[in-house]
């Protein structure tokens, strides 16, 4: 692989932060206090409105965990705690939190332009953020379509995927392959690619004619440090299906190249390239759902970069304002754009958008972030924080429960052992005890995931590691 410096769309050349070094915005939140838990009046009284995405409502309504504030690397509690962030609040905060350039450019925007339509219209900084983010993609992926989050942008991209091949004649191609363990977010079109089946279950019929790849994940790989070698061909499983559907019915393959929601499954070495080389030869789009691994989670600004791979699509969203304004973007070949536009009769092209599509806030806070990460160097220094990561992470190997552990990039998955008779509960019991103890962890399933922000030290990242050790240790 090329130094991510060197890489197309490497925002800048400037330092960056050294590895020692800790970004806070006050140094309030370095002291920290009583852990005990908090009760729903402590929380701000009737909780019961607020029906909450992806919770346990009732158990989080009777024992509230709640944020008041954050900055740097911390969140701060109502009743004062500060809070370590190991997940960048949802793999979003990559920047940490706070940043004062960005918070500016949100309050200056909010009071010059606080809404614009871009039907039929436009305003400045949607144009100048689409520009920046077509300067920072794989080259000819600078065709930018903004959206409102990650699953927004998903959806689109699958449509984008489907009105390409009507343009192009093709109409029969209406099929679409995600991959098992996959997620693409929830609405309709993501919900059917993905291959969560807690995500699926409870919905009944989704989109017709939608497959599945097999996941990445193998047991005999536990432990291996970044991308693990295989033998097998996981990615030929696609030649199966085109023999199986015809290739000449099936429009777009979607993955995220790391699959992160799920509990961090690292792609084998080789797998993306075949995929991308089985796609190309019969003329199936490939879509990268990097909602996640863009804006320096790997160490460059997409994972496209990072694996040398260009796809035809590329779904963003989370990093690109630092989520302090929501906002999700597709990047599309030139190819793409100029068969749907271009082929189209005069008038509306691509009859799909959202209200909030390129919205002036969410324009000022994607710009501010970019410039962020250039000034800050953040893309090299997650780069350069990789094996300090890698080693800190595995040194959890041994501790009780542990059963796997996964990195890539600033990311991990760390895979506890099951209690045989209440599967996933066993790490929710670490993640509120973490939570208790002033460390933000995330779980799924009875896995542990971690993707901090990048301006961490190897002190905090040290400190991370220390308190999950601690805590396995205490959790039956």
């Amino acid at each position: 692989m090329v130094p991510a410096g060197q890489r197309h769309g490497e925002l800048g050349n400037l330092p960056c932060l050294p590895l020692g070094a800790t970004f806070r915005a006050a140094s309030k939140l370095e002291t920290q206090e009583d852990a005990s838990p908090m009760n729903p009046e402590q929380a701000g009284g009737d909780l019961s409105a607020f029906w909450m995405p992806f919770t346990d409502n009732r158990g989080f309504k009777a024992r509230p965990r709640m944020f008041a504030s954050a900055e740097g690397m911390y969140y701060r509690t109502p009743e004062g705690r500060a809070v370590l962030d190991s997940t960048a609040g949802l793999w979003c905060v990559n920047a940490g939190h706070g940043r004062r350039a960005i918070v500016d450019a949100i309050r200056e925007q909010a009071a010059e332009l606080d809404f614009a339509p871009t039907f039929q219209l436009g305003h400045p900084k949607a144009f100048e953020l689409a520009s920046a983010l077509a300067d920072m993609m794989p080259a000819g992926l600078d065709r930018i379509f903004f959206t409102n989050s990650g699953s927004e942008a998903a959806d689109t991209a699958l449509k984008m995927a489907l009105a390409y091949h009507r343009a192009n004649g093709e109409g029969a191609r209406t099929r679409l392959i995600g991959r098992e363990r996959g997620y693409h977010g929830t609405n309709m079109g993501g919900t059917s690619v993905g291959g969560i089946g807690g995500n699926r279950r409870s919905f009944g019929a989704q989109i017709w004619g939608v497959d599945h790849l097999s996941a990445t994940y193998r047991a005999d790989a536990a432990f291996t440090r970044g991308q693990p070698d295989t033998n097998e061909d996981m990615a030929g499983e696609l030649e199966r299906l085109v023999a199986l559907h015809g290739p000449e019915t099936i429009a777009a393959v979607i993955v995220e190249p790391v699959a992160c929601s799920t509990g961090v499954l690292v792609p084998p070495r080789g797998y993306l390239e075949r995929l991308r080389e089985i796609t190309a030869r019969h003329g199936i789009l490939l879509i990268f759902d990097e909602v996640i691994t863009a804006f320096g989670r790997l160490g460059a600004p997409t994972a496209a970069h990072y694996f040398g791979i260009t796809p035809d699509i590329i779904t963003m969203a989370k990093g690109l304002t630092n989520a302090a304004v929501p906002m999700g973007a597709v990047a599309a070949s030139r190819a793409v754009h100029d068969r749907i536009v271009e082929g189209a009769p005069r008038g509306i092209e691509f009859f799909h958008g959202y209200t909030y599509s390129g919205h002036p806030l969410a324009a000022a806070a994607g710009l501010a972030a970019l410039g962020v990460y250039a000034e800050d160097g953040l893309f090299a220094r997650a780069a350069d924080l990789n094996a300090y990561w890698e080693a800190a992470v595995h040194g959890l190997k041994g501790e009780r429960h542990v059963a796997d552990v996964r990195n890539l990039g600033l990311i991990a998955g760390i895979e506890l052992t099951p209690r045989p008779d209440a599967p996933g509960r066993r790490a929710f019991d670490v993640f509120q005890r973490c939570f208790d103890d002033g460390l933000l962890i995330r779980v799924t399933g009875d896995i542990i995931a971690l993707s901090p922000p990048l301006i961490i030290s190897e002190a905090q990242i040290d400190e991370i590691v220390d308190r999950i050790g601690t805590t396995l240790r205490v959790t039956d």
